[in-house]
Parts: structure tokens; sequence; C-alpha cells
């Protein structure tokens, strides 16, 4: 049985509450704004999502091992053969998002991220919409996750230690649902827990490799599916690893 939500933080964080950087230079405010501005110019990124991805210290999600490379637009190892996706993958997923549900009041939108993590796009997720469930299958990775993210406040943020690949019944519809892991096929349970408008995306494994899946609900039961980028994710699992 998935454990009750828990609440992370409180607000959106102003850039005095922010960690202050290592100042080993490659985790710094100026190589973290240079990144996102250039990765805004290349992909177009909507204004808010660049506002937020140059507020957020990558860094602070990496290991410390890592950290003078948190600002190359790299996938790195965070542990349990996971990964931190490049910030190019998570921007333009969480980009295409927001063109989708343009029309609605972001404050009213509620998103199911499959797949926490390290806490990264969760809390870039929690600055952009108005209700955030997201749900991680390790253990140990949900518990990095909040450590993470203390004292970031991200009120509205619930992480779950659970099977994403049940999704979360009892708090769908969700307006959006973004996974971080590749599966054969679309898991029935997020189908069905996708409100009608909504918008999915997630990495599916085909024969050739990875693609960036987009899964529009019509209602009825009805889906509009598109096949976009190739990607390379870890995969999708069954269960949960304590």
């Amino acid at each position: 049985m998935a454990q009750k939500p828990e609440l992370v933080g409180r607000s959106i964080p102003q850039a005095a509450q922010l960690p202050a950087v290592s100042g080993l230079g490659l985790d710094s405010d100026k190589a973290r704004f240079r990144l996102i501005d250039t990765l805004a110019h290349s992909h177009q990124l909507d204004a808010a999502l660049v506002e937020v991805m140059r507020a957020v210290p990558r860094h602070r999600f990496v290991e410390p091992a890592f950290a003078s490379r948190a600002y190359e637009d790299v996938a790195l190892p965070i542990g349990h053969q996971q990964t931190i996706s490049r910030p190019s993958t998570v921007g333009r997923m969480i980009d295409r998002i927001l063109r989708h549900l343009s029309g609605i009041d972001r404050k009213h939108l509620k998103i199911m991220e499959i797949g926490t993590g390290c806490g990264y796009q969760a809390a870039l997720l929690s600055r952009l919409f108005g209700e955030v469930y997201s749900i991680e299958r390790i253990k140990d990775l949900h518990l990095l996750a909040k450590k993470n993210l203390r004292g970031m406040q991200c009120f509205n943020l619930r992480m779950i230690f659970a099977d994403g690949l049940k999704g979360l019944d009892q708090a769908a519809p969700f307006d959006a649902i973004i996974a971080a892991a590749a599966g054969d096929a679309i898991p029935d349970a997020w189908m069905q827990q996708l409100k009608s408008g909504g918008i999915l995306l997630t990495p599916v494994s085909t024969p050739s490799g990875q693609v960036l899946e987009q899964v529009i609900s019509l209602g009825h039961g009805n889906f509009q599916h598109l096949q976009l980028d190739a990607v390379r994710f870890v995969p999708l699992l069954h269960g949960t690893r304590s």
C-alpha cells in the first residue's frame, strides 16, 4: 500500500533563500546562468521555466564528486544505477507541458512525476505548477530527494515512496504526467489517471531504441499519441526497493 503523501517545504523560495554555492567554480551562479541561457536560446524555452531553472541550483542535487560538472548538459549518476537527467532533456519536457497547458492558470494545474530520483525535476515542477505529486520506488532515493529539497520550501510538493507503475489513483486525475524511466509500454494506470485534455510525456523502449512519447487525452478513453525525440533513460521497473 502506498504511503500517505508527504509535504515538503512551504513556498517558492526567494533567491536569498537558496543554498550557497561551494565556491568550486563550475557550480557557481554564473555557470548555471550560462548553461540555462544557452538552453533557453537553443530550444526556445518558456520564459517562466527559464527563470525557475536559473533559480534552482542543480549542483545541490548531484553527488559531491560531480558538483564541478553540474552545469554541463550531461546526465550524472546519483547512485542505485540511476541518473539525474540532462538539463536540456528536463527543460524540453517541462516546456512541452507548459505550452500544451498554456491556456490554464498554472496554479490550478496538478502534475504527477514518475521517478523522483534526486529531486531536481520535482523542485522545478513545484515552482511552475499548483500541485505536484512525485513518486519514487527506491527508498534511499526517496529519502535523498527529501534531504536535497529540505529548506527549499516546496509546500505544494508531495513525495511518495511507492510503485510508480501504479500511478496515484487517490490524487487523480492529473493535468500532466511526466516520467523519468522507460518501459516497453505506457502503463494503463497512467492513461486512466490523465485528465481529459491533459498531457503525458514518457520515454518508451522500442526495438530501435528509446523514444520520447507524448500522449494527449481526448476524453472518453481516446488518446492521441506522438513519438518525439530519441532519448536515453533508466528502465521502468515494477515494485519498490527498500
